[in-house]
């Protein structure tokens, strides 16, 4: 064979799938994979022209795939008032005053990253704000996005006071006469959209490329876009990544989840077929396609919107009359679910409470009774509480568990804010891995950034460990939840892969595959379970390029 332009040799190699190959060399041409062969035949597939990759022990791998992620809007904070760094409230309330110095021609203060964790109920007060800018409207998102803390200012500016009812998809924190203390969850955010200034198309821009840039250097190669509408301000994400498309500054490929309109009707069915179909026809479809909906069937477990079959707790232990949200009923889901099962649309679900989990799997069985097995591919992501009896349904039904590993251990969020108002026995029911793998169920892997890190060895280090580094408390739901490197890396490489409908070019280190891939020192298969956090991206490859190396 010709002599090959790459060739990566010194390392084991992972391919996506079983353990990682030693002893051999992989060769790309062009933009693509061309060999795999032993070391002592690497010399025939070389001349002099061909650059050498020494690995020096590192682990090749496919680049990984994010199958749940926001990089718009996390481009966007990022550029904005950004809190995540903030360590506690104190800090937070800091970084907004420091922002809102540095910007005094802004008239709203946006941004977002603050913990629920850090305040108390996870519901931070308007005085915090009020304190620091008390003369301009200030919004910003919390972590997870299923919440906002917004000033005095900001709650005036759009109208709100005692007598505003909670909207049906979320929920007001009040003070004692009633007027909003200043935390809003779920559809409550959404109270605030007729008066918060939009995001431009420029910044909008500036953010997406701000995050490619952050997840290459992570060794993402490719992910799939869970909110395809507006999200954080920005009004059309889908144009945005179209103008990177036509820019030629997409260095990934993406499949972008359609967002289904809670309050709207079965005619987005329709519309979203015809989204996809012209995309198809006039983009690039194998770079960004749009053939996914995404669908909230729930809300989240630390401010009680997450769907659960048993009603949360109060602060004494005794039941309370709220079992969290659907926010679509569950004889409509069914409905839309057949009708995008029907028209070869993915359905991408937020399914986190268990009651959530088995609406979702029920609604792909009732497309699955309408019309057999179809190759929809179909996923639900967060999976925080599943009940025994649904895992096996997962594998039954042809559904993939699109997993946040990151979240699956110990840490203030969960154990303060969500477990002691769960039921007895909900600990052990926490992202239950483990059972959905004994179940031979499929497993995807994303980070749902910003919602947390988007660092995928961050979470593989969790899904293999179920203990955060440094740490020494038992592994969340018991040692059976963890899985092994293998199955973890692979979730992250060629389970995202497939869930895109990518995995006959991407996801694999296979000749004829697309050359993205990612090099990991130290590799993570030589280091003791507990010190794999510390194998970190050393150079990203996309199509056969160097897109990232931290020597650079």
């Amino acid at each position: 064979m010709p002599a090959v332009d790459l060739l990566f040799t010194g390392g084991a190699i992972f391919t996506g799938v079983g353990a990682p190959l030693s002893g051999h060399a992989v060769g790309v041409t062009g933009d693509r994979i061309t060999a795999i062969v032993p070391d002592s035949e690497s010399e025939s597939i070389t001349d002099e022209r061909t650059r050498i990759v020494r690995l020096d022990g590192a682990l090749l791998s496919p680049g990984f795939q994010d199958a749940h992620v926001h990089p718009v809007g996390a481009g966007v904070e990022m550029l904005l008032c950004d809190l995540t760094a903030a360590g506690d409230a104190g800090q937070a309330i800091e970084i907004v005053r420091a922002y809102a110095d540095a910007n005094p021609d802004e008239s709203w203060i946006l941004g977002g990253g603050w913990s629920m964790d850090h305040f108390p109920g996870g519901a931070p007060t308007r005085a915090l704000l009020d304190a620091v800018v008390p003369d301009r409207p200030v919004l910003v998102s919390s972590r997870d996005h299923h919440s906002a803390w917004a000033n005095t200012a900001a709650i005036e500016a759009a109208g709100l006071d005692a007598s505003t009812p909670d909207p049906v998809d979320g929920r007001i924190e009040r003070d004692g006469d009633g007027f909003p203390a200043g935390t809003f969850h779920e559809g409550a955010e959404r109270l605030f959209d007729a008066v918060r200034p939009a995001i431009g198309a420029e910044l909008a821009y500036a953010g997406l490329l701000r995050a490619q840039d952050e997840l290459v250097a992570l060794g993402i190669t490719g992910w799939q876009d869970a909110m395809i509408g507006s999200l954080s301000g920005v009004e059309d994400i889908d144009a945005v990544y179209r103008r990177a498309v036509a820019e030629g500054t997409l260095r990934v490929h993406v499949v972008g989840a359609q967002w289904w309109e809670r309050d709207r009707g079965i005619e987005q069915v329709e519309e979203m077929i015809e989204r996809r179909d012209e995309l198809a026809a006039h983009g690039a479809p194998e770079q960004y396609a749009l053939g996914t909906t995404k669908i909230m069937v729930d809300g989240v477990a630390e401010n009680q919107t997450a769907a659960m079959l048993a009603p949360y707790r109060d602060g004494h232990g005794h039941d309370t009359g709220n079992s969290g949200l659907s926010f679509i009923d569950p004889g409509f889901l069914k409905q839309v679910v057949t009708r995008l099962d029907a028209a070869g649309m993915q359905v991408h679900f937020h399914a986190l409470g268990d009651r959530a989990v088995r609406e979702a799997l029920d609604a792909l069985e009732a497309a699955r009774d309408q019309h057999g097995a179809t190759d929809g591919r179909h996923h639900l992501a967060h999976l925080q509480i599943v009940e025994e009896v649904e895992t096996a349904r997962f594998a039954e039904l042809g559904a993939v568990a699109n997993i946040q590993a990151l979240w699956a251990t110990h840490e203030d969020q969960i154990d303060e804010l969500t477990l002691p108002f769960l039921q007895d026995g909900a600990e052990a029911r926490q992202y239950p891995f483990g059972d959905l793998v004994r179940h031979g169920v499929r497993l995807a892997a994303g980070s749902d950034w910003p919602v947390s890190s988007a660092d995928p060895m961050d979470a593989i280090h969790i899904a293999v460990n179920r203990i955060a580094p440094g740490e020494d408390y038992e592994p969340l739901g018991g040692d059976h939840q963890r899985l092994d490197l293998v199955t973890a890396m692979a979730a992250y490489t060629s389970g995202t892969a497939y869930v895109n409908h990518r995995d006959h070019d991407t996801g694999y280190i296979r000749p004829g595959y697309l050359a993205n891939l990612v090099v990991l020192d130290p590799d993570p298969f030589g280091l003791p379970r507990e010190e794999i956090h510390r194998s970190t991206v050393a150079s990203t490859w996309i199509e056969g390029a160097p897109a990232y190396s931290r020597t650079a």
